[in-house]
C-alpha cells in the first residue's frame, strides 16, 4: 500500500470519525496529503465544530502524513466549492474525492416530514454532486482525477424507515455511472463503494430482542477500516480501467454489485391492452419479480 497515492491530494468529505476517517487515515498512509473535510455536525445534521476533522488531522500527522481540515457543507454549491478549493490552496492541486458525508434521519415513511427528506437527500445526494462537480474542473483541465462516493445496501437492495436515505444512495449509483461515463475522455473515473461498517451511523440499530442482539454484534464486528482498502485502491493509478462500478466491502468481502439490466420480455405482436397485461403480461413475468426484501436478507451469511 505504501506509496499508492504517492505525490496525490484527496478530499475525503464526512471523514471526522467512521468510514471517512478511516479512509483518510489509510490515504495519507499511502502518500496522499488529505483536505479532511468535516462539518462536525450531529448525526442527524445539526450543529457544527472543527473538532472530527482536528482529531483526524492529528491522528494522521501521527502517523507522519498530512493533512488540512475543511469544515464547509457539503450540503450547497458554494460552500462545496471552498472544499475543492481548499484542496488547492493547501496543496496545489486535487486528484482524489471521496464523497463520503452523511447524515441519518431514519423514520417509516408515512410518518417521514418534508425536512426529514430534503435533509438528507441535500447531504448525501446533492452534496456528492456539488463536491464532484466542483471537483469536475480541475480535473478535466489537467485530465486526471478519480470520485469514490459511498453508496449503501439500503438503496441497492432496501430497508425499513429509510426511503429518504435510500433514495439518495440508490441516486448516487446513477450520478456515478453518468460521471464516468461524461468524464471517461477526460481520464477521470468514477466508481462506488457500499460499505458495511460499525460506526455512529449504525449505532441506532435496534437491540432488543436476543436475535436483534446477535446480528448487532456481527455489525460490531465490522469496523470501519475494514472498507478503506478498496477507495485507496480506486482513487490510485493501479485502479485505472476501473469506472463506473458498484463494489461492497464486508468485513474481508469485496462485492461487485450488477446494475439494473432487462431479464425477462413479454412481446404482443397487436399490442397490449389492460386486460392483457393482467391475463397475459403478469404472470409471465411474475416468477422473474424482484423480492419484497432488505440488506439483511440478501446478505444472510456472517461476515467473514
Amino acid at each position: 500500500m505504501a506509496g499508492m497515492m504517492e505525490g496525490k491530494v484527496a478530499v475525503v468529505t464526512g471523514a471526522g470519525g467512521g468510514i471517512g476517517r478511516e479512509i483518510a487515515i489509510m490515504m495519507a498512509a499511502a502518500g496522499a496529503k488529505i483536505i479532511v473535510a468535516d462539518i462536525g455536525a450531529s448525526l442527524t445534521g445539526e450543529g457544527g465544530s472543527a473538532t472530527p476533522a482536528q482529531q483526524t488531522k492529528a491522528l494522521i500527522e501521527q502517523k507522519g502524513g498530512v493533512a488540512e481540515i475543511c469544515t464547509e457543507s457539503v450540503a450547497a454549491w458554494g460552500s462545496a466549492q471552498k472544499i475543492v478549493q481548499a484542496a488547492l490552496d493547501h496543496f496545489g492541486r486535487i486528484d482524489a474525492v471521496v464523497n463520503n458525508a452523511g447524515i441519518l434521519r431514519d423514520v417509516i415513511f408515512h410518518k417521514m416530514t418534508e425536512d426529514d427528506w430534503l435533509s438528507v437527500i441535500a447531504v448525501h445526494l446533492n452534496g456528492s454532486f456539488f463536491v464532484s462537480r466542483a471537483a469536475a474542473e480541475h480535473y478535466r483541465k489537467q485530465e486526471s482525477g478519480t470520485f469514490v462516493h459511498i453508496s449503501s445496501t439500503s438503496g441497492l437492495i432496501g430497508n425499513f424507515g429509510q426511503a429518504n436515505y435510500s433514495a439518495a444512495k440508490l441516486g448516487i449509483t446513477a450520478l456515478s455511472k453518468s460521471i464516468a461515463l461524461d468524464m471517461r475522455r477526460y481520464n477521470v473515473r468514477s466508481n462506488c463503494i457500499a460499505p458495511f461498517a460499525w460506526s455512529r451511523m449504525t449505532q441506532s440499530i435496534p437491540a432488543s430482542t436476543p436475535e436483534q442482539q446477535a446480528r448487532l454484534a456481527k455489525i460490531q464486528a465490522m469496523t470501519p477500516d475494514k472498507n478503506a482498502p478498496m477507495a485507496v485502491f480506486l482513487s490510485s493509478d493501479a485502479a485505472k480501467d476501473v469506472t463506473g462500478q458498484v463494489f461492497g466491502t464486508r468485513m474481508n468481502e469485496i462485492i461487485l454489485f450488477s446494475s439494473p439490466r432487462p431479464i425477462r420480455i413479454v412481446h404482443k405482436a397487436d399490442g397490449w391492452t389492460p386486460e392483457d397485461c393482467a391475463r397475459i403480461a403478469a404472470p409471465a413475468l411474475k416468477s422473474a419479480f424482484m423480492p419484497l426484501d432488505r440488506s439483511g436478507e440478501v446478505f444472510s451469511w456472517d461476515p467473514v
